[in-house]
């Protein structure tokens, strides 16, 4: 009871006229110690999910998990470059979802909340059992990471991928090609050089990357022949390549 007032899941209001009403349960369990004795009482406020009505309480109830294939690669990249793995919980996640549609609820069972008669409880936050808090979740947790500038995939939506600034393309304009069609590169002794360090830095990026991204193989082919003998019009096919995968 003190996560749901700390959270101001609900406020009390009357039933407006033509609403529906969800009903609500305690579910009550023991956490125990690994000795087998009891560590504390735990008391959850869930919906009653049936008492729902879909167009009202609630519409889209779709939220994505985590594939397993997604999971096994961050492991194995975890792994091949000895990175550190941070995990993390939040507690009573389903209460930080925010709802989209308006729901209201009776008053939780055993809680005196007030002397007047018809009043509810207007859901301010999203609550265990609804049919919609795990997507109100995650849709909330899929915020947070893209407001830490995170990237959430296409392709998994539960990945998320911190975004570099070494490339210094975060702000360009995508394209459709990884190179220009019918365009050549050659030796250019006559065009000022340009950075090499950095053009190397990114061909070598390229190629790891290439191993996932076939589109771009070609391309990349063809950058890697000058990483000795670079110049302006090198580096441009270079950027070509990152406003593509962009």
């Amino acid at each position: 009871m003190e996560a749901l007032n700390k959270n101001a899941t609900w406020e009390l209001v009357p039933l407006p006229k033509g609403k529906n009403k969800v009903r609500c349960r305690w579910v009550f369990t023991l956490k125990h110690k690994a000795d087998g004795s009891i560590d504390r009482y735990k008391a959850r406020l869930v919906a009653k999910s049936y008492t729902q009505t879909y167009g009202v309480d609630y519409t889209e109830t779709f939220a994505p998990v985590a594939k397993l294939n997604t999971v096994r690669i961050l492991l194995f990249l975890a792994a091949n470059h000895d990175w550190p793995l941070l995990q993390f919980d939040v507690k009573n996640a389903f209460l930080h979802g925010d709802l989209k549609e308006e729901i209201y609820m009776d008053p939780p069972p055993g809680i005196p909340v007030t002397s007047k008669e018809g009043m509810v409880c207007k859901l301010r936050k999203s609550l265990d059992g609804l049919k919609q808090s795990l997507r109100a979740w995650f849709g909330r947790f899929a915020a947070s990471m893209r407001k830490s500038g995170y990237v959430q995939s296409n392709s998994y939506y539960t990945l998320f991928l911190e975004r570099r600034k070494e490339t210094g393309m975060l702000d360009c304009k995508p394209i459709n090609t990884p190179s220009e069609q019918n365009h050549k590169l050659g030796l250019y002794p006559d065009q000022v050089p340009t950075d090499k360090e950095r053009y190397q830095r990114l061909v070598w990026k390229l190629i790891y990357l290439a191993h996932t991204r076939p589109d771009i193989a070609y391309a990349i082919s063809v950058v890697s022949q000058f990483m000795h003998s670079l110049s302006e019009d090198h580096m441009g096919a270079m950027t070509h390549i990152l406003r593509y995968l962009k």
